[in-house]
């Protein structure tokens, strides 16, 4: 079920679609080294492929964690003098050594190959300066659920074959993005049955790999119900809606990714221990999983409920975001420069000196007198 060409591409419409700028450029033969980062399964391998189909250049798929660079010299070598230059697509590209990225530099550098690179890590802190700046970075997303059913349709549609309506449904929510999971699962139960049901699905995967749930339709309102009551303390309807969430099928590391957001924005430093204690809980819930992970994501959210609530770090960046989009670009002052002048330094003052660093007055955050908040307000009322 792999697509051939672009109007095969489920999901990745602005990469795909017919007015994105990556398949005009295709399209033209002027696309340059190209770099594509996402989830797996969204179809990243399948790009290079209908890329190096597209533009009739010569495919070479090889793997970061497994590439020597003799390889790279034998595919250069083969094409030296060709008038057509290959495509050489490199999977985990974020695993690339310094010694492999400047082995490639120099055939970048003069155009003889293209360069396409996939990883589930956005690659750019891997990538050496001169590889990035020579190349494009293309984020694709998880394949939304109604993307899945046009390929699940088209799936089952091209072997003859029929399942229920519940075992469609759990299929696509709980593969969470994930094209080739959700094939991967119905391969396996055609396997074992040829009447695909629910029970059998289960079996082979009872949680979902990511973001997901089996109530279709419900997952992000049951998400958004879990966020709201944890943002008004209401430990019980919070817990039952983590209940709702884990018995679905979500998995362990979406919610917890969730409840981390939701420390820094709606309790941050009104309690400051709560962001440690979600970083702990997502870390602790990959390593260990269901069902013991459903206690740590109920201990999180205990404590989320239970600490007094500040949205004022949320807010403040805001609104120094929307200042800065609206033009408003201050002077950096003097004093605090990298070559500064007349910098005061405020452990020479006794911990704090007052001395310029906006040239211009600006108010962008408003602690509250709430929890530790309280604490850090007085403190800098104290030291003005």
């Amino acid at each position: 079920m792999r697509p051939k060409n672009f109007d095969e591409v489920v999901g990745q419409n602005h990469l795909a679609a017919k007015d994105a700028p990556l398949r005009i450029l295709c399209e033209k033969g002027a696309l340059g080294h190209s770099f594509f980062y996402g989830p797996a399964g969204v179809g990243k391998t399948s790009l290079a492929r209908i890329i190096a189909s597209v533009m009739q250049l010569p495919f070479y798929e090889l793997n970061a964690t497994s590439l020597k660079i003799e390889e790279l010299r034998k595919i250069f070598k083969e094409h030296t003098n060709t008038l057509q230059k290959p495509l050489i697509f490199i999977d985990e590209v974020h695993r690339l050594s310094k010694n492999q990225q400047e082995v490639l530099l120099p055939v970048m550098e003069n155009n003889s190959i293209l360069v396409v690179g996939a990883s589930t890590e956005n690659p750019f802190y891997s990538l050496t300066s001169a590889i990035r700046s020579r190349s494009m970075l293309f984020e694709l997303q998880a394949i939304q659920n109604e993307d899945l059913e046009k390929l699940l349709q088209r799936s089952l549609k091209s072997k003859n074959l029929k399942i229920d309506t519940d075992a469609r449904e759990y299929l696509i929510a709980s593969s969470g993005g994930d094209a080739r999971a959700m094939l991967n699962l119905l391969e396996l139960a055609l396997n074992v049955d040829k009447e695909v049901t629910l029970e059998i699905l289960k079996s082979l995967r009872p949680n979902a790999l990511q973001a997901g749930s089996s109530e279709t339709g419900v997952h992000y309102d049951l998400i958004s119900a879990l966020i709201k009551s944890v943002r008004g303390s209401d430990v019980d309807a919070a817990v039952y809606y983590l209940a709702r969430l884990i018995d679905g099928g979500e998995s362990a590391d979406f919610i917890a990714r969730r409840l981390l957001i939701l420390a820094s924005e709606d309790i941050g430093n009104a309690n400051p221990q709560a962001l440690t204690l979600t970083t702990s809980t997502l870390t602790s819930v990959k390593q260990i999983g269901y069902p013991e992970a459903r206690i740590i994501l109920a201990q999180a959210v205990i404590y989320l409920c239970a600490s007094p609530k500040s949205n004022s770090a949320y807010m403040a960046i805001n609104a120094a975001q929307k200042a800065i989009q609206e033009g408003v670009i201050l002077d950096i002052p003097l004093n605090i420069r990298d070559k500064h002048e007349n910098y005061l330094y405020p452990h020479d003052f006794g911990g704090y000196v007052k001395q310029e660093y906006l040239s211009q007055a600006m108010k962008f955050v408003e602690l509250k007198d709430i929890g530790y908040e309280k604490k850090m307000k007085d403190w800098l009322k104290f030291l003005k």
